[in-house]
């Protein structure tokens, strides 16, 4: 049998109601009766129901994880580094596959649903809209990975995948390659759009480039493979970037099984250094994006949320780098 609030009470010599408010977050009481009642607690092996707490409180602290990717490794990163950070500051993810989900509102009913405290939409290629809904709804919301704004109406927290894409350009001229391509995710995801937009401007920028670009249907490993595949059938360029890692990794298996090499016949560069690009099979020239930092900001924001709803909606954008390993050759001598 679990020990009850009452057995509690009558070891620490209190009342139940100063029970309920010593395990009640914000709750007045005693310092002295707060000793009392963790030693009595502690003595019989007493642990406050989470669900109880909730009644008494208003609040569930439930925290809605939702995301629309579960074909993309990285998510198992990143939901990790989510659920143990939500759990460190006392908050508890209910995580929400979204993968067929087109209507907001759905979403929205759902999460009244649970009575989540608050929620983190945690996808680049869900509309600012999405996360939008939630916030109309009057529920503190932070769209993480979402698409950059000068003026966003929730909070973001991600990269410029603008500047990305640019930066994927100039690395792929510094290598002497000048025959191109931009292999993206879903068309109308942000995060492609963005990527290509400032791939194809700093193509232009550069000069003496010549530029195509295609789109997987969705960030996966087949999907990569799939469209390297058919663009292999046509003229292949020099060098792709491909906007996520896992699309790099399925095009570079298209590559080896077209028995052509990388990079000696075709370049690869990818975006997100996920764990699995650097292993030693894979060994993949990518741009990191900071998924820890990016994580860490944005459990932040949503505690910070959680007390302050009137906090006006910031973006937080973190710089990326290239990591270098072995599916581009060397970088020409000036």
């Amino acid at each position: 049998m679990s020990v009850t609030l009452k057995e509690v009470a009558e070891r620490a010599g209190v009342s139940r109601s100063a029970v309920s408010r010593t395990f009640t977050d914000g709750a007045s009481v005693s310092e002295k009766t707060r000793r009392r009642v963790k030693k009595a607690a502690d003595e019989l092996g007493y642990r406050p129901n989470a669900l109880a707490s909730s009644l008494t409180t208003g609040r569930t602290k439930l925290i809605g994880l939702v995301s629309n990717n579960f074909h993309n490794p990285i998510f198992l990163e990143v939901f990790d580094l989510f659920t143990r950070g939500l759990q460190d500051i006392g908050l508890r993810p209910l995580i929400v596959n979204l993968s067929d989900e087109t209507n907001p509102e759905n979403s929205v009913h759902m999460m009244r649903q649970y009575s989540v405290d608050g929620v983190v939409v945690a996808s680049s290629t869900l509309a600012p809209s999405f996360a939008k809904a939630f916030s109309d709804a009057g529920i503190p919301v932070v769209h993480c990975f979402g698409r950059n704004s000068s003026s966003p109406q929730v909070h973001v927290v991600g990269i410029d995948n603008v500047e990305c894409g640019r930066m994927a350009a100039r690395e792929l001229h510094a290598r002497g390659y000048r025959k191109v391509g931009f292999m993206g995710g879903p068309e109308l995801a942000t995060s492609t759009q963005d990527r290509l937009n400032g791939f194809a401007k700093e193509v232009r920028r550069i000069g003496g480039m010549e530029m195509t670009y295609s789109y997987a249907r969705e960030y996966s490993f087949e999907a990569g493979r799939a469209e390297m595949e058919r663009l292999l059938q046509e003229t292949s360029g020099e060098a792709y970037f491909c906007g996520d890692d896992v699309l790099s990794i399925g095009a570079l298996s298209a590559i080896a099984d077209a028995g052509l090499s990388v990079p000696g016949d075709i370049g690869v560069i990818g975006l997100n250094d996920m764990e699995m690009a650097g292993w030693q099979n894979i060994n993949l020239t990518t741009i990191h994006q900071p998924i820890r930092q990016i994580i860490k900001s944005a459990i932040e924001l949503m505690h910070a949320s959680l007390t302050d709803h009137d906090r006006y909606p910031e973006a937080r954008l973190f710089p990326c780098r290239v990591v270098e390993r072995g599916t581009l050759r060397p970088r020409l001598e000036n």
